[in-house]
């Protein structure tokens, strides 16, 4: 009985020895239909590892990007420089405020090595929190917030200077 020379895939060991013989047999000079059969097998076996143990398939985008980030060593800093944003727009997308542009899609995309459907995929965008002062939050809370701005009544009638230079009275 012949013994086979593929067999279904059990380990991490064992696929990346299958995906460097796959990348051997695609890019070696020599395609008789033996090496295509070959080919054509190892593809079957590895995608269906793949869609057994796809581990980004489940999360969003952000998350797909957060793990990358952290198998890479990347902080947010090396990921602005990467996709060329400024650090809070970096830690927007990174706190799902903002979201990913196509551009950025596709710089990720080519520097993981992954399609850019990992990153293209819908997701929840939370509002942007917005720091309101307190006497504005009181405001609507029906609470007199005049005591909270400070000296409200105590600046009635100290002179302020106004934008141009000139001496106002505060009303």
């Amino acid at each position: 009985m012949q013994t086979l020379k593929y067999k279904v895939i059990n380990s991490r060991k064992q696929y990346n020895e299958y995906c460097r013989k796959l990348e051997e047999l695609v890019f070696g000079s020599h395609k008789n239909k033996e090496i295509q059969e070959e080919i054509r097998l190892l593809t079957v076996l590895i995608e269906k590892w793949d869609a057994e143990h796809d581990k980004f398939s489940k999360l969003n985008p952000i998350e797909i990007l957060k793990s990358l980030m952290k198998e890479h060593e990347m902080k947010a800093v090396d990921l602005a420089r990467l996709i060329d944003l400024s650090e809070g727009q970096v830690s927007e997308i990174l706190h799902l405020t903002k979201g990913l542009s196509k551009k950025t899609i596709r710089i990720l995309a080519e520097h993981f090595k992954l399609s850019q459907e990992a990153f293209n995929k819908d997701y929840p965008l939370k509002e942007k929190q917005v720091a309101v002062p307190e006497y504005k939050r009181n405001l609507h809370s029906g609470k007199d917030w005049r005591h909270i701005e400070g000296r409200h009544s105590s600046m009635r009638n100290q002179v302020h200077r106004s934008p141009s230079g000139k001496k106002t009275a505060h009303a």
